[in-house]
């Protein structure tokens, strides 16, 4: 059980992350609000690795750099895709990223149990209900689809390589993660020389956003541990159920009869998962 409610708790830290962070984007730029937060996230991580005081404890934490780059790239469409279609469209979208480490662990071997089966098909088919926006006439593609799908497949491919750099050393995995990613962010801001100027309190708010990022890398690579990847990745990719919910309560987004029905599904998916 420790191993899936570790990865519970890595999806109510990315699932608050994920909101805040793109809703201080669309005010201030995805690259801007990246950088100030994967710099808050190092730095936190860093702290926690020289606390501990080991080095890590094996070559293959070197993955969580795999899954950074995948990763990086599913964040940034996550946030693009946020800034013109509406949270409770895109984050449900993007959860469905689960598919790919499922078949993955499977692949590898991984036997699930029937209960635990039909709670990865609810949940999975819970944050899948969301790609289509109904209208008084018509149901048409939601805003942000496109760029929520190619989140989906970047957060997908992190799970795999995170998983198996978490079975060595979670806290190294977390700081190879976030270090990378700081790079791969810095990088594209060298590039595109974007703004960067913010105020103290918006500076905070952009490193918090950045320390819950990281907190859920790490409670997910320590899930990995003793837990099966088929399992604790739809755990972990449960978090646009509370992404939803925080838009429908402080950004008033309606929340479609189709949506209400994924988040009720995906709830039942989780308790099949946990069981």
């Amino acid at each position: 059980m420790t191993p899936l409610l570790l990865a519970l708790g890595a999806s109510a830290a990315w699932g608050l992350a994920d909101f805040v962070g793109p809703l201080w984007a669309r005010t201030w730029g995805t690259l801007r609000v990246l950088l100030w937060g994967q710099l808050g996230g190092v730095v936190a991580i860093g702290i926690a690795v020289a606390a501990r005081g080991e080095g890590p404890r094996g070559a293959m934490v070197l993955l969580a750099a795999v899954a950074a780059v995948t990763g990086t790239a599913g964040l940034y469409a996550y946030y693009r895709g946020m800034a013109i279609g509406a949270m409770s469209v895109v984050a449900p979208i993007a959860g469905a990223s689960a598919v790919i480490p499922v078949l993955w662990g499977v692949a590898r071997g991984e036997r699930p149990s029937a209960v635990q089966v039909a709670g990865v098909v609810c949940a999975l088919a819970g944050v899948a209900l969301a790609s289509r926006e109904q209208q008084a006439e018509s149901r048409k593609l939601a805003a942000g689809v496109g760029l929520a799908l190619l989140a989906a497949i970047g957060f997908g491919f992190y799970f795999p390589p995170m998983h198996a750099a978490g079975e060595v050393d979670f806290w190294w995995t977390a700081f190879v993660f976030r270090a990378t990613t700081l790079v791969l962010v810095a990088s594209a801001v060298a590039v595109t020389r974007p703004p960067l100027r913010l105020r103290p309190r918006d500076l905070a708010i952009c490193a918090a956003v950045g320390i819950g990022d990281t907190l859920g890398n790490a409670l997910y690579a320590a899930s990995a541990r003793s837990g099966l990847e088929s399992l604790t990745a739809v755990l972990a990719s449960l978090y646009p159920i509370l992404t939803v919910a925080l838009a429908a309560a402080v950004l008033k987004e309606r929340i479609a009869l189709l949506q209400r029905v994924g988040i009720v599904t995906t709830l039942v998916g989780v308790l099949l998962i946990s069981g």
